[in-house]
């Protein structure tokens, strides 16, 4: 069996990095942007701190803001829709995942106008052709989309998130600059911090991990441990180190799956508009707890990579329950709640059947009933 790899072409990292752009834009020969960021990153000037480089280099570009905290079939198709009216031919996206996604939908349908209903790029879609060439610059820490061949799209109508796997999507270049993250607030902070750490556990944990993603989450898990709280708290060290976490974590997964905790965010979501990383922080400590029994020695290296001491010295029962605790007293630091009120017991059956549905599923390391997804949500109540 082969393991892939897929990354960035390129990808600059740092303080002041968006200052490549102009240069890389040159470089391609690309003529118009077609930017894809969210309305509050302009509103608050996050987004201007790029379009001024493209200003004052002038290199034309059109903004397309229509763009949801969970993007919808509807933001991806208007977006087509401007994107060709545009006379655009590559795409900068500006913001969090959700900005990336719908810019990955976008460019996917552009270049692939077959998949125009939006609902047929659900899995693995058979693409043949490359998005449109995308600059990726993430505005927070946590969903790794710069670099990963995932995007996930809401279906309001059948009220269910579903997630889109191509390696054509991903974006040729990434610019992970923490000076573009220093806007953001503490809640979505430790919110998307909480998601990169999920992303780095499930990835170590999932069916598909191998030596070389094992080396990238583990080394997440340890810098998302040291820095996330400091990240919250907006200093300068705790932003540096989860840009980077967060981008090193999004290089594994990507390239390796996920599991069920990823499954059920999704659903929560979905129903109840919870954001992203608020669902996947909930259900971490549940999931590792459902899981342990399936991981062998790993929880000893999340533990270690978490900073727990003296792992070497625990039985498997310490170490797993050690990891556990670490990862929810971090939760619970940033702020992140422990219940979400909104879940309703008549939708419990459903949202056992579609998490059970959902693409990430599949990856976890114990196979689950829908009695046992029930009870995971039961604990969130």
């Amino acid at each position: 069996m082969a393991n892939r790899i897929s990354l960035n072409g390129t990808s600059y990292h740092g303080a002041g990095a968006i200052a490549e752009i102009v240069n890389e834009v040159k470089s391609h020969g690309f003529h118009k942007a077609f930017i894809t960021s969210d309305p509050d990153l302009i509103k608050f000037g996050v987004t201007g701190k790029v379009t001024a480089l493209l200003d004052d280099a002038s290199l034309p570009y059109e903004v397309y803001s229509n763009i949801k905290p969970n993007p919808t079939i509807e933001n991806v198709q208007s977006g087509v829709a401007a994107f060709k009216a545009s006379g655009a031919d590559y795409i900068i996206a500006i913001g969090g995942g959700s900005s990336m996604d719908t810019a990955k939908a976008i460019g996917i349908i552009i270049a692939n106008p077959e998949f125009e209903d939006v609902r047929s790029l659900e899995g693995v879609a058979p693409t043949k052709n490359p998005c449109v060439p995308t600059i990726a610059v993430p505005t927070t820490a946590g969903t790794a989309a710069e670099v990963t061949i995932n995007y996930v799209i809401t279906d309001v109508e059948k009220k269910r998130k579903f997630v889109c796997v191509d390696t054509h999507d991903m974006p040729i270049i990434a610019v992970v600059d923490p000076e573009m993250m220093s806007s953001m607030p503490k809640g979505l902070t430790a919110s998307t911090g909480m998601d990169a750490l999920t992303h780095a556990i499930e990835g170590y944990t999932t069916k598909g991990a191998w030596e070389m993603t094992d080396m990238f989450h583990l080394e997440a898990i340890r810098l998302i441990a040291k820095n996330l709280r400091g990240a919250v708290a907006n200093t300068k060290e705790g932003r540096e180190g989860m840009a980077l976490g967060q981008y090193i974590a999004g290089m594994g997964f990507s390239n390796v799956g996920l599991g069920i905790d990823h499954s059920m965010a999704h659903t929560l979501s979905a129903y109840y508009d919870t954001p992203h990383g608020v669902a996947c922080a909930m259900f971490l400590p549940i999931v590792m707890e459902f899981n342990k029994d399936y991981t062998g020695e790993r929880y000893r290296e999340i533990a270690r990579a978490m900073g727990v001491e003296g792992v070497d010295a625990m039985s498997q029962e310490e170490y797993r329950q050690a990891a556990i605790d670490a990862v929810r007293q971090l939760s619970v630091d940033v702020g992140i709640p422990e219940k979400n009120e909104r879940i309703r017991e008549e939708d419990l059956d459903q949202l056992a059947i579609d998490s059970l549905n959902d693409a990430c599923y599949p990856g976890n390391p114990r196979e689950a009933t829908k009695e046992q997804v029930i009870e995971m949500f039961r604990k969130l109540m």
